[in-house]
C-alpha cells in the first residue's frame, strides 16, 4: 500500500522561522478593468481579465518571496463566487483558496499566525465619488456598513478583521480612491495605484505589465514596514448598522435573532465582537439579494 503524505495547507506554528503571508485578491481594482462586463462570467472581456487578475496575484507572491525566499504564501479569492483566478497561471509557490462559501469569505485563511496580509485588486467603498465600480460586499444590496457609527467598505472591514487577529494589513492595490481609503483606515499601509479613476466606469490605466512590476516592487517594502501600520481596530462589542438599497431587502434578515430594523432600509445588530459583526454584515448582504 502506498502512503500519501499531504502537505497542502500545512501552516507551521509560531515557532517556525519563516514568514506567513495572506494575499486577498479582488477583481474590480485590477489594472485594465473598468466595467461590470470586464469582471462578469459570460462576457468576452472576462476571460482576458482573469489572466490580468492572476498576473497581479502572482506579482504579489513574487514580491513576498523577494522579501523572504522561504515564505509561506496563501492566496485567497475575494471576488464574486471566488472562482476567478486561473490556478495553472498562478505562481506555483502559493497555495490557493477558491470556491464559495469559504470561512470568512474574502478573508479565508486569516489566522493569528499570519504575519501580514496584502489586498490586491481592491476598490472603493459604496458611495465613493469618482471611484471605479465602488461598492461594499454586494453592490446590488448594500448602501453602507457602519461599525460603531463608522462607515467602512471592504478594505476597512477586512483590515479591521485582520487587526482583530493581530495581523497587519500592509498593502493594497487598486485605483486612487482605494489608496485614499487605505490612508484613512490603516495609516502606514502601502498603496499601489494601478489606475486613476475618472468615474464609476472609466479610468486612466497603467499597462498591465507595469502594474505587476509596481506591485512586485512594493511588497517587500510594505512587509519591511509592517510594524508601522496603525490599522483601525474594534475591541469588545460592536454596534453594526447595515443600510440596504431597498426596504424589501431587510425582510429575510429580520428572521435572524438579534437583528432589528431602525428604519425602512437600515438594520442594526449588537455584535459581541468584530468577527461576529463582520459575518452578520455578510449574511445581511446574502439574504438581501435573494
Amino acid at each position: 500500500m502506498t502512503t500519501v503524505h499531504c502537505v497542502l495547507g500545512r501552516w507551521p506554528g509560531r515557532g517556525a522561522s519563516w514568514m506567513r503571508v495572506l494575499v486577498s485578491v479582488d477583481m474590480e481594482g485590477i489594472a485594465g478593468v473598468v466595467d461590470r462586463d470586464d469582471i462578469s462570467p459570460g462576457h468576452g472581456e472576462y476571460e482576458r481579465n482573469r489572466k490580468l487578475l492572476t498576473a497581479e496575484a502572482s506579482a504579489a507572491v513574487r514580491g513576498v518571496h523577494a522579501y523572504e525566499a522561504d515564505a509561506q504564501v496563501l492566496v485567497t479569492e475575494a471576488h464574486a463566487a471566488f472562482r476567478n483566478l486561473l490556478p495553472e497561471l498562478l505562481d506555483r509557490r502559493a497555495e490557493l483558496l477558491r470556491g464559495d462559501p469559504k470561512p470568512d469569505g474574502m478573508m479565508a485563511g486569516l489566522a493569528p499566525d499570519v504575519d501580514a496580509i496584502l489586498f490586491i485588486g481592491y476598490h472603493g467603498k459604496a458611495g465613493t465619488a469618482r471611484s471605479v465600480m465602488s461598492h461594499t460586499i454586494s453592490g446590488g444590496v448594500i448602501a453602507d456598513v457602519r461599525c460603531d457609527g463608522r462607515s467602512l467598505g471592504e478594505l476597512g472591514l477586512n483590515t479591521a478583521l485582520a487587526a482583530h487577529s493581530g495581523v497587519p494589513a500592509v498593502l493594497v492595490s487598486g485605483d486612487d480612491t482605494v489608496a485614499a481609503e487605505a490612508a484613512d483606515v490603516a495609516p502606514g499601509m502601502h498603496a499601489v495605484v494601478v489606475k486613476r479613476a475618472l468615474g464609476a466606469r472609466a479610468a486612466a490605466l497603467l499597462h498591465p505589465d507595469e502594474a505587476c512590476e509596481r506591485i512586485e516592487a512594493a511588497v517587500p517594502k510594505a512587509l519591511a514596514d509592517r510594524e508601522a501600520v496603525r490599522a483601525l481596530r474594534f475591541d469588545g462589542p460592536v454596534l453594526l448598522e447595515v443600510e440596504v438599497l431597498r426596504p424589501h431587502m431587510t425582510e429575510r434578515a429580520l428572521l435572524v435573532p438579534g437583528i432589528e430594523r431602525m428604519d425602512g432600509r437600515t438594520l442594526r445588530y449588537a455584535a459581541p465582537d468584530f468577527p461576529a459583526a463582520y459575518r452578520v454584515a455578510e449574511l445581511i448582504a446574502m439574504l438581501g439579494g435573494i
